[in-house]
């Protein structure tokens, strides 16, 4: 399932002859760094999908060609990336993660009118006010974060403490906790403030062990969500410790390893075979020898449906301003037990948001 990544200019110009009765479609994303494991992950979901509809014709005859760069997690060259795609005249980006990177991509599509659908983020500011050319396919990181202190609350835990990544993602997602907090009637033990790339994990140590907090909602990547839990424990702090869905792939668990049992990580789409997204998914992930459909997959899976659907109402010439408006008339687009919305004055998609734990054999439970 593992696609050619960091493609060159003259691999991209070779799809483009090559293939004319393709449908051309971007990503750039960190496929290697601190990300790649829920990025490879995103993207294997989406890939499922879109093998799915090749595999049946494409979209009116023509097949989708996902062209997936390597950004190593790197806002700058998130944007090159995009701006080499854009280049190369593919018809939308796609599936890109990092809230900062998605900020750097985003004059890119203003000026040339590319959309960019499914970003892997859940920013509010990527919600509000509507960006005109970004349509997301999921539910907000503040919805998440808020969520997880309502339900530690519920269950009698006061003393939580903070751990945030110092980017625009934590200072985003931040918010949701504090406001969880503040309708509790409660206050932070402690909010600590992590360098995204080089994180202090013996800081961020020593204030769990001096704080002792009951829980800590770590809002980071998934490497710095690791490294900090696996030395918290070794220093002995039992800490409740939550995460957000950023962090709700297979990889995560196994980068855990002894120290995943009981993690709670905010999900953003339902795990149930009840709803006919999560079925369809692991049917046709059987159908290729893969065993277990992770949240991750499901993620870019739900993506991958939104943009069929678009290139599909767009037309047999499914142009950038095609799939614009297409996207813009989705309305009550049932993807599998979800509704998609989205119109000119609103981009957001999808608002579900649930808890999940680890369990004692490495998968995420309701």
């Amino acid at each position: 399932m593992r696609h050619a990544r960091a493609l060159g200019l003259a691999l991209l110009a070779l799809f483009s002859l090559a293939s004319p009765a393709q449908i051309l479609i971007g990503q750039t994303a960190g496929f290697t760094g601190i990300v790649a494991a829920g990025v490879n992950e995103t993207t294997d979901g989406a890939k499922l999908y879109i093998d799915a509809v090749n595999a049946k014709g494409g979209i009116n005859g023509q097949k989708i060609e996902l062209i997936s760069m390597d950004d190593k997690f790197d806002p700058k060259l998130a944007a090159e990336n995009a701006q080499k795609l854009i280049d190369q005249n593919v018809a939308a980006l796609f599936l890109n993660r990092g809230t900062p990177h998605t900020e750097a991509i985003m004059p890119l599509l203003e000026k040339h009118g590319v959309p960019l659908i499914g970003p892997s983020t859940g920013a509010m500011v990527l919600h509000q006010p509507v960006k005109k050319y970004l349509f997301n396919v999921r539910a907000t990181y503040q919805r998440e974060a808020e969520k997880s202190i309502q339900h530690l609350a519920t269950i009698g835990i006061t003393r939580i403490g903070i751990l945030q990544t110092d980017d625009s993602f934590g200072a985003d997602s931040v918010q949701g906790a504090l406001r969880g907090l503040e309708k509790a009637q409660l206050k932070p033990l402690f909010l600590e403030k992590l360098d995204r790339a080089k994180p202090d994990i013996e800081r961020l140590t020593a204030r769990v062990m001096q704080e002792q907090p009951q829980a800590i909602i770590f809002i980071a990547s998934g490497a710095t969500v690791v490294a900090g839990v696996k030395a918290m424990r070794t220093a002995g702090s039992v800490a409740q410790v939550v995460t957000l869905s950023n962090n709700a792939s297979g990889g995560f668990i196994k980068q855990l390893g002894e120290h995943a049992r009981g993690v709670i990580v905010t999900q953003v789409f339902p795990q149930s075979v009840s709803y006919g997204l999560v079925k369809e998914a692991q049917d046709l992930a059987r159908a290729k020898g893969v065993n277990e459909v992770t949240p991750a997959m499901l993620e870019g899976f739900a993506a991958a449906k939104v943009l069929v659907e678009g290139l599909r109402r767009a037309g047999p010439k499914p142009t950038r301003e095609r799939i614009q408006a297409a996207l813009e008339s989705l309305s009550k687009f049932d993807i599998g037990g979800l509704e998609v919305n989205f119109s000119p004055q609103d981009h957001s998609g999808l608002d579900f948001a649930d808890l999940s734990i680890i369990t004692a054999d490495g998968r995420f439970r309701r």
